[in-house]
């Protein structure tokens, strides 16, 4: 007669897709790619129309910083950003909450809010300009807007997200409508959101330079016009790698809230 098998216990592989860091593979492939580039237009691979010596661009960087420069271009997009960004986000997440949370806001407010969602943001850049004037204010409310329609949606959509479940088990223990909000419903809706708020940060960066192409005299953006306009590729290639470092930036914050924020998860 066969033995029986003993139980084994299996570990917990994050549903089988259990993501495990890889120090180092991040830089690898932009030391690759950068050294390619370098390679390439040195040998005469690629033109130099087309894309500028990385060791050139590093050199444009050098000559910023020692004229003072950098910081006269990034302190008031880094500004802009953040005031537009915040206001966006505070109010994109707030009425998301209120339309996954109430019936009658939901009915209201979906329909609205999905008429505007598709509208390209870039193309509203006029309109404030003669609402709130050529200054900080039209800048202001062009990067909140664009913050706000995707988080509105990610934050709704998060909620509606929450296991049912999970709430139904709350109103069996007797847990109040407010305990059921801040202890089952926040918390389960709270990666759905820093997801979404990941999208709306990206499209606030794309939304900064846009706004600052127009009527700015300092700025990611409007550096980059110029040198666009004088067809400095070096120029303009630190400029656009100005604005990866700050989205990359902006992503590892994200990531440093979510695992703060979601330590629950396993």
């Amino acid at each position: 007669m066969a033995e029986p098998q003993r139980a084994q216990s299996v570990p917990f592989r994050g549903a089988g897709f259990k993501p495990s860091p890889r120090r180092g593979m991040g830089l690898a492939v932009f030391v690759v790619l950068i050294g390619l580039a370098e390679w390439g237009t040195r040998a005469g691979w690629i033109s130099a129309l087309t894309l500028p010596k990385p060791t050139d661009v590093v050199q444009t960087f050098v000559d910023l910083y020692q004229s003072g420069l950098l910081w006269k271009h990034i302190l008031p997009s880094l500004g802009r950003l953040g005031v537009g960004a915040a206001l966006g986000a505070t109010l994109g997440i707030g009425v998301g909450l209120l339309i996954g949370l109430f019936s009658y806001i939901r009915a209201g407010l979906v329909p609205l809010v999905a008429a505007i969602f598709p509208i390209p943001k870039i193309a509203l850049l006029p309109l404030f300009v003669i609402w709130f004037g050529i200054d900080e204010g039209s800048k202001y409310a062009l990067i909140a807007f664009g913050t706000f329609t995707p988080t509105v949606v990610a934050t709704y959509g998060a909620v509606d997200n929450v296991d049912r479940t999970l709430i139904r088990m709350g109103q069996s223990f007797g847990l109040s409508w407010v305990s059921i909000v801040r202890k089952i419903v926040l918390p389960g809706a709270m990666p759905g959101i820093l997801s979404g708020l990941r999208i709306s940060l990206a499209i606030a960066i794309i939304l900064l330079v846009a706004a600052e192409m127009l009527g700015a005299e300092y700025g990611i953006g409007a550096y980059i016009l110029e040198a666009g306009s004088l067809y400095d590729l070096e120029r303009l290639f630190a400029g656009v790698v100005i604005l990866s470092i700050l989205g990359v930036i902006v992503s590892f914050l994200i990531g440093l809230i979510e695992r703060r924020v979601l330590r629950w998860r396993i």
